[in-house]
């Protein structure tokens, strides 16, 4: 079975799409014996200022619960992956955290959309916010425990091939060489949580020259907020986690 893990690293590692990875994870999900499985960051998709990740073929309906209830933080299987490492499996989770009323309601419905028994690997990528590759049987069907070291090895390399297919998209929106010195500055101090007449000042130049900055940053990233602006820097590279840091 490790000899298709290695096939599918080959795959995953040249896929081209979103589309082509999301085919690719649902052929081998299904030799591992599971019916479901969704990559995701653990955020209220609809509502987050962030680019994230989600790719599954879990029901339609399970899909318009899981959003109208904003599971994205709040889901027990997500809040799990933050006491472990590695994967766990679902039945695990009464061991793992506190599990709520509301949790409980969440794993029933889950069941009641034909979702069984279920296996997640954690995504833990410094300087971005937790994700997590889940694979789930269909209702009634047992795990197989001897695929389970598989689906952890499989996990693990989807997550990263969506994230490499995540910031080729971005970099195509924005192209971080579009910036100059004196903007990339800018960012900086943004990311810094320093207001338009602050930069101004640190930098020496004025307050409306710093606005038309920002606002053409905004723009080529098409960002609605400076908070968004400040996650498409970080993911496309044009800022570091050590510039925002560093005094």
């Amino acid at each position: 079975m490790f000899e298709r893990v290695n096939a599918f690293v080959d795959e995953v590692s040249t896929a081209s799409s979103q589309g082509e990875l999301r085919t690719i994870l649902a052929d081998i999900s299904r030799e591992l014996g599971f019916a479901h499985f969704a990559l995701s960051h653990h955020v209220d998709l609809r509502n987050s200022s962030e680019p994230a990740i989600r790719i599954h073929n879990y029901p339609d309906e399970w899909e318009r619960y899981y959003d109208r209830k904003q599971l994205g933080r709040t889901d027990p299987v997500h809040r799990a992956c933050q006491m472990t490492a590695v994967g766990f499996t679902w039945s695990q989770l009464p061991n793992m955290i506190p599990l709520t009323r509301m949790d409980r309601a969440v794993l029933d419905a889950a069941a009641r959309q034909g979702l069984g028994d279920g296996f997640t690997v954690p995504a833990h990528v410094p300087g971005e916010v937790n994700g997590s590759c889940s694979f789930a049987t269909a209702r009634g069907k047992p795990l197989k425990a001897e695929h389970l070291a598989v689906a952890q090895l499989v996990g693990a390399f989807a997550f990263e091939a969506a994230r490499r297919l995540a910031k080729r998209d971005r970099q195509r929106l924005a192209d971080p060489a579009r910036f100059s010195d004196r903007e990339r500055d800018c960012l900086i101090w943004i990311a810094r949580g320093k207001s338009d007449s602050e930069i101004a000042t640190i930098l020496g130049i004025s307050p409306e020259t710093v606005h038309q900055y920002v606002k053409a940053a905004r723009a080529n990233y098409d960002a609605v907020s400076r908070s968004q602006l400040v996650a498409h820097a970080l993911f496309s590279g044009t800022i570091s986690f050590m510039d925002i840091f560093k005094r």
